[in-house]
């Protein structure tokens, strides 16, 4: 058997689903001039290359096989490898290769698959106005098909709670990166309060926002005595700054 690299195993870091390269036995199956055959064989070697990979993923793995194109009529073939196209990736819509590299006549055909990636993410409950604060109260924890989308879920409640929606967001909606941005707590001009922390203390002071501030990210503020710094906003009111 040949080794086939697959596109497929994933890591879980703060809610975002990334995907990275592993490998997958090729197998090969019988003759190829009988449909069901050539269906059970992609199925199988699907299954076992999901496999590989679910005992260390949070999700339960599920994939579909569809149909070829019924037009084709395939030689018999001792020896069929499947293998996944250059730039296609075991996640939702996909299509598996399989080719002939044993017989009389070889040929290659595409195989259309669903895979679906089932675990727990975060549902709107309701309706969220674009540019809403994000509350607990807003989503509900269920299980949802991660594949279903292109952008990444949100899996940990931390990552979206206090953040605004980017657009209108409905009932039945699993939150996605893309649907919600940090929110803006504070707007050019505003009073702040700065929080300078160092090895072992820590000064609070008053400032006036010179940028506007995003929760976790760079603000510019003027102290009292005139100096101008930059710190990470932490909440409505709050500035920290390392020293």
């Amino acid at each position: 058997m040949s080794v086939l690299c697959v596109q497929w195993v994933q890591r879980l870091f703060f809610g975002v689903l990334t995907l990275g390269f592993g490998c997958a036995q090729a197998q090969t199956f019988e003759p190829a001039g009988d449909p069901d055959g050539v269906y059970a064989a992609a199925q199988r070697w699907l299954d076992d290359s999901l496999a590989q990979q679910s005992s260390s993923l949070p999700l339960r793995m599920e994939v579909v096989v569809g149909q070829l194109d019924r037009r084709l009529n395939l030689a018999p073939c001792q020896h069929v490898e499947p293998y996944l196209p250059p730039n296609v990736r075991l996640w939702g819509k996909a299509r598996l290769g399989l080719r002939c590299v044993e017989g009389r006549i070889k040929w290659n055909v595409f195989l259309p698959i669903t895979v679906k990636a089932m675990g727990p993410a975060w549902v709107i409950k309701g309706q969220v106005s674009p540019g809403t604060t994000l509350q607990a109260s807003d989503a509900m924890a269920v299980e949802v098909d991660w594949a279903e989308g292109n952008s990444a879920i949100v899996a940990n409640q931390s990552d979206w709670v206090g953040k605004s929606a980017t657009r209108l967001l409905s009932t039945g909606q699993a939150l996605r990166q893309d649907m919600v941005k940090a929110a803006q707590v504070f707007q050019t001009g505003a009073q702040v309060r700065v929080l300078a922390t160092g090895p072992g203390f820590e000064i609070a002071g008053r400032a006036k926002a010179l940028s506007a501030g995003i929760v976790g990210q760079s603000a510019m503020v003027k102290m009292e005595n005139g100096q101008v710094i930059t710190g990470t906003v932490s909440d409505e009111r709050t500035v920290r700054v390392a020293l």
